[in-house]
């Protein structure tokens, strides 16, 4: 059983720095220490443009100016064909884009009848069994490693959801937890289905659980954070098809696991809740909704 858990910009450039504005030239001093009128500035002389392609020089009887409005003429019949090639495009995108149809919203797959998802309750249905809204969790589509556990014989107990029970024969497995709505962890469902390719071999998976529960009373786990939990784990007698046994967090007070596994056919399926309280009534029924959910 393992402890409950669940899976700059670059500074932006500094602003640039802006020269100072040009100060104005100060009035000339005149004689006698008076103020003279400054006198305004000769304009610089005209000095015409070098002309562009295709236009001429103004002659002697061009004037400048008509010479200037005829080299923006020029400029403009360049400029009017790709205007009047760009305007229709974006004309014609803009209806486009008004007038497209909208994409359906995507469905989620549907579920096929006789696989692994198709067997597990959903979150509304758990809600129901457990009195108490619960939302999706982590899932997995194969067992984890076993975990790390002191004593080693404990690994089952410690991990019955892990390869340590499942091994590498099954051809489809799937865990999903739930947990509440708060998703603080208080409260977790967990439902686990793995199929075998024979009713032998998820058997003998069933044995192996049952077998490392009997010889294991507690143990002290480290999950993947370096934490370590200590763990009693109490297991009822077993019968050929049916187990049940809880987990308590020695650390946590009135914290607990209660545990069912099953093996029909080629499956062997398991649930468990975590609360602090009695989790077993829950559990339980939970345990007979996936019984009568597997079809082999």
């Amino acid at each position: 059983m393992t402890n409950h858990y669940w899976k700059q910009d670059p500074a932006a450039p500094a602003p640039p720095t802006w020269e100072q504005t040009p100060r104005a030239v100060p009035p000339q001093l005149g004689s006698g220490g008076t103020a003279a009128a400054a006198a305004p500035p000769a304009p610089p002389p005209s000095v015409p443009a070098p002309p562009g392609r295709g236009t001429p020089p103004p002659g002697p009887s061009t004037p400048p100016g008509r010479w200037a409005a005829r080299r923006r003429a020029g400029v403009l019949r360049h400029w009017r064909l790709p205007v009047a090639a760009v305007v229709p495009c974006l004309l014609l995108a803009g209806i486009g884009w008004w007038f497209w149809p909208q994409q359906p919203p995507s469905l989620p797959p549907r579920i096929t009848e006789g696989t692994v998802q198709a067997n597990l309750l959903s979150a509304d249905g758990v809600s129901k069994l457990a009195g108490t809204m619960v939302v999706a969790g982590s899932q997995s589509n194969r067992p984890h490693a076993p975990l790390a556990v002191a004593p080693s014989e404990c690994a089952v107990a410690a991990g019955p959801t892990t390869q340590s029970v499942y091994g590498q024969a099954w051809k489809a497995f799937l865990s999903v937890t739930y947990q509440d709505t708060a998703g603080s962890g208080s409260y977790t469902v967990n439902q686990v289905t793995g199929v075998f390719p024979d009713s032998e071999k998820a058997t003998s998976a069933f044995r192996t659980l049952t077998d490392g529960l009997a010889k294991c009373p507690s143990s002290a786990l480290t999950d993947r954070a370096g934490r370590t939990s200590k763990w009693a784990y109490t297991a009822r007698p077993a019968t050929e098809v049916a187990v049940a046994w809880t987990a308590t967090q020695g650390d946590a007070a009135n914290w607990a696991c209660y545990h069912q596994a099953r093996v029909k056919g080629a499956s062997l399926i398991q649930a468990s809740v975590c609360q602090a309280g009695d989790g077993e009534p829950t559990v339980s029924m939970i345990a007979d909704e996936l019984t009568g959910k597997v079809t082999g």
